[in-house]
């Protein structure tokens, strides 16, 4: 598979379609949380059992959007100020907007009456007995610039996003002259600080040169993280010449692989009440090969999709313009969805794709109707 400088600046069909399915696995990963989360959930084995199923099949979700954004933004084109101002002003003004709007809501259900036990119906992370200050509101609102909170945990992601961007045009410099060899021996490197979470847990918390005064700087750091996935998208940007049963086929078995060693290592973690939060989110950790195999995965038989009706391609391309809107507003909608599954009382193996299934379409309503109310505004609070 060779890697490209150059992609079709019309339409990506296939793209459109991957940048929903990793929405979709995003909102569905949150909706594991009350599984996953829950100290009660976790004392009931039918909740781990489904909430280890469903989590361990979506954790490819933000490393397919890391490898769309380097397939479609590698090498940089434009110059680094104007790169900038572009790219981070569309994220910025809407993570800061809506980071807001999410610290003020524990102090806001406190003037509307309500007791703080809503908040955790609402975020599970939040614990059981959140502030509803104004003062710790405001706090959280000031650390904005700093971390995110318990209330929008989803947001860990903008802080990601940003430094990739800002990372870019500096990698581009590399990526625009490197060879498809020198691009690969950079991918081998990459390859190697996957396993190293394992090797943290198991083997050692400090190897090649990390020690107490040395942190994480170790042998690879410099090739480690989400930048490999980066180019891992550029690389893999033209496809292959594979058919579309060979794909499958391969795709399938990367998949499998993947799938198994997270769904046992995660639900063996999950498990034991003893775990702590980091050993519980080991095997999910998005830069570890068991994760990698099932991204890529994804990635290469997606890039298989051909749709030729307009109504779809439309379809497609609306939901890539209300994605980051999707996101943004989507957190606030999880609790409200599980509220209306109980009401319901929805069987607890299809819980949670139907509670994902609420969350994205009332999401992707709401951002389109904020499109339709602020045409020309929307883009500074939808991104």
């Amino acid at each position: 598979m060779k890697s490209s400088s150059f992609v079709n600046q019309e339409r990506i069909v296939w793209a459109d379609v991957l940048r929903f399915v990793a929405m979709f696995m995003v909102i569905s990963v949150h909706c594991t949380d009350p599984f996953n989360i829950s100290p009660a959930a976790r004392l009931n084995p039918e909740y781990n059992f489904w909430g280890t199923i469903y989590g361990s099949i979506l954790r490819p979700c933000v490393p397919l959007f890391v490898m769309l954004t380097g397939m479609l933004l590698l090498p940089v084109k434009q110059e680094i100020g104007l790169f900038y101002k572009k790219k981070l002003t569309r994220v910025v003004f809407p993570f800061l907007i809506w980071s807001v709007l999410y610290n003020l809501f524990p102090w806001f259900t406190g003037v509307m009456g309500y007791d703080s036990s809503i908040i955790t119906k609402f975020f599970v992370y939040a614990g059981d007995a959140p502030s509803q200050a104004f003062k710790d509101s405001l706090h959280n609102i000031i650390m904005i610039p700093f971390t995110f909170t318990a209330f929008c945990t989803h947001m860990w992601y903008i802080y990601l996003l940003i430094g990739l961007y800002l990372f870019m045009p500096i990698f581009s410099a590399w990526v625009r002259e490197a060879t498809d060899k020198q691009k690969r021996m950079y991918l081998y490197f990459w390859g190697v600080t996957l396993f190293l979470p394992y090797i943290h847990e198991y083997v050692s918390n400090y190897i090649f040169g990390a020690c107490p005064w040395n942190g994480r700087f170790d042998l690879f750091y410099y090739f480690a993280g989400f930048n490999g996935y980066l180019l891992l998208g550029h690389y893999l940007s033209n496809g292959n010449s594979w058919s579309v049963l060979k794909t499958l086929f391969i795709s399938a078995f990367l998949f499998a692989i993947g799938y198994f060693v997270t769904y046992v290592g995660f639900g063996n973690r999950v498990a034991d009440p003893k775990s702590t939060e980091e050993q519980i989110e080991l095997f999910f950790l998005y830069c570890t090969p068991n994760v990698f195999l099932m991204t890529i995965a994804v990635f290469m038989i997606s890039q298989k999709i051909k749709i030729d009706s307009p109504f779809w391609i439309n379809i497609f391309a609306n939901l890539t313009k209300c994605g980051f809107g999707i996101y943004m507003v989507h957190y606030f909608l999880v609790g409200p969805s599980f509220m209306i599954i109980d009401l319901l009382h929805i069987p607890i193996p299809i819980q949670i794709p139907v509670a994902a299934g609420m969350t994205f379409g009332f999401a992707w309503l709401f951002t389109v109707f904020i499109y339709k109310l602020l045409p020309t505004k929307a883009k500074w609070i939808m991104g």
